[in-house]
């Protein structure tokens, strides 16, 4: 019987990945990786260590916390907030993945000797012909989550699994509620799981030790002075509520310029861009590119954007130019992009650069 360890999460997408498991014959043990939280703020939506414990003990399988906070604060937190500080956008779910889950969760693997590691992504796990992995993605859509997995390694993806594949929401609910699991109909959370309170703002100036960026100048695109911000980290591209100045047009935040701090406003048709860079490439489906190699593939530069046409070149030291067919709006330095093929699966993804 092969052991697998679930991550648990106190919701209903982990409870019904560790139901499935056990139903398929796996020995299964819960483990819930304590990311953040204290006797004070409370724990995040990502670690309801007692919701974990409770699902654990009604499935009768073993359950093990393990304190996480000083590997988060370190591969998470502090990025965030730097990123932040630097005038760009990230994506802390995706460091926190590859990082913190999965490179936590396979180190336990060993110690408890298990085979595999699982979670309740909304994706599949393949092998492909050429003995690579790479992640593709769920069948229902709109609940797909290959582009937070873009950067798992392929030692993590060979020992993963990913039973929600193949399920919507509203049946893993089902399923839920007819195993007798308590979490069934939870509400499911749309924010970063670590800012629990208030805006990301007053999450970055509570913190850091670093000065916060100072106020600047909103300009135009050719460097005229429209008015004053109130900190590049307040500020990201493509934002047009709570700019506090009015032009007598829309206007939205088209770029962030750290080192003059300054925030660029345009009208909507300035966002569109048809041409970006990425550095930290990481591929999955296909061996690492070399200088000058070309891939045609679907990419997308934000989670809930559509993939469109593109052509992706290494331009090498693991980066990569983006040439999208039709330009495209909401491309902002600090997010990810991630490359498709036709079938859906994951070729990789690098962070934008501009």
């Amino acid at each position: 019987m092969a052991k697998v360890i679930v991550g648990m999460s106190g919701g209903v997408d982990s409870a019904v990945a560790a139901y499935l498991l056990k139903q398929q014959g796996y020995e299964v043990r819960g483990v819930t990786l304590r990311v953040w939280g204290s006797d004070e703020e409370g724990d995040s939506r990502c670690c309801e260590i007692d919701e974990a414990r409770n699902v654990c003990n009604l499935l009768d399988i073993k359950y093990h916390p393990h304190n996480c906070t000083s590997l988060f604060k370190d591969r998470v937190i502090d990025p965030f907030v730097d990123a932040y500080l630097d005038g760009l956008t990230p994506n802390p779910c995706i460091e926190c993945n590859r990082y913190v889950k999965w490179a936590k969760m396979i180190e336990l693997a060993d110690i408890l000797d298990a085979d595999y590691i699982a979670t309740g992504h909304y994706a599949y796990v393949e092998k492909l012909p050429n003995g690579r992995y790479t992640v593709r993605k769920a069948s229902n859509i709109a609940k797909d989550q290959t582009y937070m997995l873009y950067k798992l390694t392929q030692e993590q993806l060979s020992r993963t699994l990913m039973p929600l594949g193949q399920y919507t929401k509203d049946e893993v609910r089902a399923i839920a509620e007819k195993a007798g699991l308590p979490c069934a109909h939870k509400e499911e959370s749309q924010e970063i799981c670590f800012v629990t309170e208030g805006r990301y703002t007053d999450f970055i100036k509570d913190h850091t030790d670093k000065t916060l960026p100072a106020e600047g100048n909103f300009v135009d695109v050719d460097g005229n002075v429209l008015g004053k911000h109130k900190g590049i980290h307040q500020y990201t591209v493509g934002q047009r509520k709570g700019l506090g100045i009015a032009l007598g047009y829309p206007a939205f935040v088209t770029k962030i310029d750290a080192e003059n701090n300054t925030v660029v406003l345009g009208t909507e048709a300035s966002l569109m861009v048809d041409k970006f860079n990425c550095r930290d490439v990481n591929y999955l489906s296909v061996p690492n590119l070399s200088c000058g190699d070309t891939i045609r593939c679907l990419a997308k530069a934000r989670y809930h954007q559509t993939e469109r046409p593109a052509t992706i070149e290494c331009t090498g030291d693991g980066k990569v130019m983006v040439t999208l067919d039709e330009a495209v709006k909401g491309v902002s330095p600090g997010q990810s992009a991630v490359f498709y093929d036709e079938e859906g699966r994951v070729i990789g993804g690098g962070i934008i650069t501009n």
